[in-house]
């Protein structure tokens, strides 16, 4: 159990350092962990990663909101296509495929093009700090895909909208705040979806695992302060360039982990 305790919050401390500030909450670099090291088992790693977003994403937002404000056109139109992308995504996941492997070479297939994108630099014209890169009705559905894929894999989000509102020319300052509001709107979305299914199913381990949620939760809402303050510091082009590694690396191990 200790070790547990130890690995769980390390992890969240860590993914959430790096990833808080581009917009991303950690939980799709968590995933592997908990698969992995911390064993815990599927279905149950995606509610457990909902239950990471719910109580780490708050201290990036924390922080982002002495920056400027939450709330922006580009959050609301995010959350138009999340919030029932990821209630499909979850019952997808208990119903249809709850095995992790067609997952992970999914998220694969999506992570890896945009981390390859982020590093070749593309760039647009600049865009007003409140706009939708792609417009409104792209955004949205695009928004609606990603939180099936969310709702699937506890990821909230927001670790697939960033990368491709960064590479369309969003700036990373307006970026950043808007999808972590739509990672933890979101994830709140989802892990009711999951409390409710839990009640409805037998057979499944569909329950989040308490302890390593909480405790990952805690290292992200301290790893997620720490790396927002961080984010004005940073030069854009090294964020698009951490971003990218992270996208990539990410997909190179859900690939080897699904293989093997």
């Amino acid at each position: 159990m200790s070790d547990l305790v130890l690995l769980s919050f390390v992890a969240g401390l860590a993914v959430a350092l790096v990833t808080a500030p581009v917009g991303v909450s950690g939980a799709v670099f968590l995933l592997p962990i908990q698969i992995s090291v911390l064993q815990i088992p599927s279905p149950a790693v995606t509610p457990t990663n909902l239950l990471f977003n719910i109580v780490a994403v708050p201290g990036a937002l924390a922080r982002y909101r002495s920056q400027a404000t939450l709330h922006s056109a580009l959050t609301a139109t995010m959350l138009i296509g999340t919030i029932p992308g990821v209630v499909f995504g979850a019952c997808v996941r208990v119903f249809l495929i709850p095995g992790p492997d067609v997952f992970r070479l999914l998220v694969a297939g999506f992570l890896l093009p945009l981390g390859i994108w982020l590093f070749l630099g593309r760039r647009r014209l600049p865009r007003a700090p409140h706009a939708t890169p792609l417009g409104r009705n792209l955004t949205i559905a695009i928004a609606f895909t990603v939180g099936v894929i969310g709702g699937i894999y506890g990821i909230g989000g927001g670790s697939l909208l960033s990368p491709i509102l960064v590479g369309y020319g969003a700036p990373v300052a307006t970026v950043a705040p808007a999808t972590l509001v739509c990672t933890f709107v979101t994830s709140v979305a989802g892990a009711a979806t999951y409390a409710i299914l839990a009640l409805v199913t037998s057979g499944l381990q569909v329950a989040p695992h308490w302890t390593a949620g909480l405790l990952a939760g805690t290292g992200g809402l301290a790893g997620g302060y720490l790396g927002a303050r961080l984010q004005p510091r940073l030069p854009e082009a090294a964020l698009r360039a951490t971003l990218g590694a992270l996208a990539v690396v990410t997909a190179v191990l859900y690939v080897v982990d699904a293989l093997r």
